[in-house]
């Protein structure tokens, strides 16, 4: 039976962890294999690890995934610079439970089913970075960390990536990353209501309200965030941690 989960999702750049605010103005926030340390200790539900580069810069940082497979004790999904089923096969033989796919999903039209076969649709997650589109009335999805934008209809996308085997779907909002505000709730309410695998939003939780808010308005659903896990008071000091609110969701 599925259940609420509350996930912390990191950014990988070079080696590091860094955060962003709408995909701009990456800022260092330390070492990802101090960071999963952190978060064995506090027995999270999942990690998200997206190095935001790897598509850049030739692919996945094989030596620093081991490392961290190695160190982690709580089921890891990883997303960045994954372009062929061998890629995927060797990062899930490493310990990983998930990996992610967005640029490669929408440049690919087989990639998806032919990552399923290969590892499993449970393992293949697709992750969609959004942001709202005044020209249609809806969301734009982009890629390449915001910077290319794709002028498909985000429903149909999410429709799309299920019928081709993806076991599960990320909804990034890039208006909201880093901001702390809460939640885009039409958005997640819209996507939910037209997806009946697992989904796991990301961009503008800043408290557990806004978590709670999330799964009791749309349902059993992933509730991602970076910053609040990361930052801590008015001043954004970098501080990792990592509260399981029970008693608000569950």
């Amino acid at each position: 039976m599925l259940r609420p989960r509350i996930i912390p999702c990191l950014l990988m750049q070079e080696g590091g962890l860094i955060k962003t605010k709408n995909f701009k103005n990456p800022k260092y926030v330390g070492d990802p294999i101090n960071a999963v340390k952190i978060f064995n200790e506090k027995e999270v539900d999942e990690l998200i690890l997206l190095d935001i580069r790897a598509w850049a810069d030739g692919g996945p940082n094989y030596k620093l995934l081991e490392k961290i497979a190695i160190e982690s004790r709580m089921p890891l999904c990883y997303g960045g610079g994954i372009t062929n089923p061998e890629q995927a096969l060797r990062i899930i033989n490493m310990g990983y439970e998930k990996i992610s796919i967005s640029r490669a999903a929408m440049t690919s039209v087989n990639i998806i089913g032919d990552m399923a076969s290969k590892i499993g649709s449970q393992s293949v997650v697709v992750t969609l970075d959004v942001r709202s589109d005044p020209h249609s009335d809806g969301y734009s999805i982009h890629t390449e960390n915001g910077t290319r934008c794709l002028r498909h209809d985000l429903i149909d996308v999410c429709r799309r990536v299920m019928e081709m085997g993806a076991g599960e779907l990320v909804i990034n909002s890039i208006d909201l990353e880093g901001e702390m505000t809460g939640y885009d709730l039409p958005l997640a309410k819209m996507v939910a209501k037209e997806v009946s695998i697992p989904i796991t939003f990301i961009g503008g939780a800043g408290k557990l309200m806004d978590m709670a808010q999330l799964i009791k308005e749309v349902g059993v659903v992933g509730a991602g965030a970076g910053s609040m896990f990361v930052f801590k008071g008015p001043f954004r000091a970098v501080l990792i941690s990592y509260d399981r609110p029970q008693s608000l969701l569950f």
